[in-house]
């Protein structure tokens, strides 16, 4: 084990696993928090707590976590590379497994301008794999960046990172997938899935190429709530692929939010099936009441309990 956290021993057991994601307050206003908590727990396996997304000011994603832990919920900790130098990299690593965090995604982040803070700059020290590559090296050798100095105590972190299967150009996303694999990557959340048959042609890339075999794959899915919403991540959202079959479903709908939950849903049963597929990962930003919902009809209830 890497880091022994309850998403590890899921994963690593073979069972489905799922995780959810958790957008900090604006703010330190830790209500907020254990609201969101309260309507994950129990449902999930651990829980992606984002890093300033969209590049807005949130409460930091380590405050955030260690206050998960705390809840009774496990986190996984999300890193951008566009915040921060190695140096605060590393240093931020010390106190996120100090406070008992034993799950990370590493990030690149988006890009400044989407947030409300236009005048920040970009750092990009580091880019993704390269993250995931000194998380590696910090935790398998026990030194900092570079190899010289020793860390005085264990790193011991469960090593995730993000994928696109939607990206152009195309042949390469299984490519970039390999060298964050190599770089050490232990599981994957991809972006949402909407274009089933383009993310079955990816995995089948992956399956070629044995990566399958080597990390955890989590396939990711956003519950759509209106027409208005799947056009306008269909037309605006950079990396998402919406078939208008998809669009219309929603479009169409008496009631579009219980559509685009049984549209989450049978993507879910629909991974279930797909050969080294482990799990699922709900992206239901500011609609985390729904992931209950979600998963129950998913037939993904009760979570396991692992030793």
């Amino acid at each position: 084990m890497k880091a022994g956290s309850n998403l590890e021993k899921i994963l690593e057991k073979r069972l489905f696993a799922v995780t959810g994601e958790l957008g900090p307050p604006k703010g330190n206003d830790v209500s907020v928090v254990k609201r969101k908590v309260e309507l994950l727990k129990g449902f999930v396996d651990a829980v992606n707590v984002t890093d300033n997304q969209t590049a807005i000011v949130r409460m930091s994603s380590i405050a955030t976590s260690s206050l998960l832990i705390q809840m009774g919920l496990e986190p996984v900790m999300q890193m951008t590379t566009r915040d921060r130098n190695r140096i605060a990299i590393q240093s931020d690593l010390f106190g996120a497994t100090a406070l008992g965090i034993k799950n990370m995604l590493c990030l690149t982040g988006d890009h400044h301008t989407f947030g409300n803070q236009v005048d920040a700059k970009n750092v990009h020290d580091l880019d993704s794999i390269q993250l995931i590559d000194c998380v590696r090296t910090m935790r398998d050798q026990g030194t900092l960046l570079g190899g010289e100095e020793k860390i005085e105590g264990e790193i011991k972190l469960f090593i995730g990172a993000a994928e696109n299967p939607f990206g152009d150009p195309f042949e390469f996303r299984a490519i970039r997938l390999g060298k964050k694999v190599a770089a050490g990557v232990n599981f994957i959340q991809t972006q949402c899935i909407y274009d089933m048959n383009r993310f079955k042609e990816w995995m089948k890339m992956v399956r070629e190429r044995g990566l399958h075999e080597k990390c955890h794959i989590m396939g990711g899915v956003t519950p759509l709530k209106s027409g208005g919403m799947a056009r306008y991540m269909a037309k605006n959202v950079s990396g998402i692929i919406i078939p208008d079959e998809i669009i219309d479903r929603v479009v169409k709908a008496k009631k579009p939010a219980e559509e685009g939950i049984k549209i989450c849903v049978e993507q879910i049963q629909e991974l279930r099936e797909i050969e080294g597929v482990h799990g699922v990962h709900i992206m239901a930003i500011e609609w985390e009441q729904m992931t209950s919902k979600i998963t129950e009809m998913a037939g993904l209830l009760p979570r396991p309990k692992v030793e």
